[in-house]
């Protein structure tokens, strides 16, 4: 047992521009990680893919190259500052080494898929608490983590005021 105890763990939060996700951060650092962990902390943010007509807009019309630059760098600007909602959460837990990941796709492709390649050993989440109708409209990615990652799934509700 002291063998698993002493081995490095690798705990992945998924964050995104959402309270949930950030509260789930909070948590997860509080509730789960000891001050004297060996433990890295790996944030993933999964940006929406690009669009396929991406310099087509709806009508069929060419996009100018500075629109599409300005979306590319609104996306950019969106990941920064997720990951610095979230480096606020986490500076003052200097025992954690932290991995800033941030993927391109469909987020739930993604989560599963960045668990895998680095070796996940807990993915934490947290849930937008949708009802049943706008869960079965827009799918829940929490939901298929849940069935799809390779590893244990965490998924944290933040209380309602």
């Amino acid at each position: 047992m002291a063998d698993f105890e002493a081995k490095e763990r690798r705990v992945m939060v998924a964050v995104d521009e959402s309270e949930e996700s950030m509260y789930a951060l909070s948590w997860c650092l509080k509730n789960l990680i000891p001050p004297d962990a060996q433990t890295t902390l790996i944030l993933l943010y999964a940006k929406p893919p690009p669009p396929v007509y991406s310099s087509l807009d709806g009508t069929g019309y060419l996009f100018a190259s500075d629109v599409i630059a300005t979306m590319e760098k609104y996306s950019r600007d969106l990941a920064d500052s997720v990951m610095e909602r979230a480096e606020a959460i986490f500076k003052n837990h200097s025992n954690i080494k932290v991995e800033k990941k941030v993927g391109s796709g469909d987020a739930r492709e993604v989560i599963c898929m960045t668990v895998e390649k680095f070796g996940a050993d807990l993915l934490v989440m947290g849930s937008h608490g949708y009802g049943f109708f706008k869960r079965t409209v827009l799918g829940s990615v929490s939901d298929y983590c849940a069935k799809h990652a390779k590893c244990p799934v965490l998924i944290v509700k933040r209380p309602k005021n």
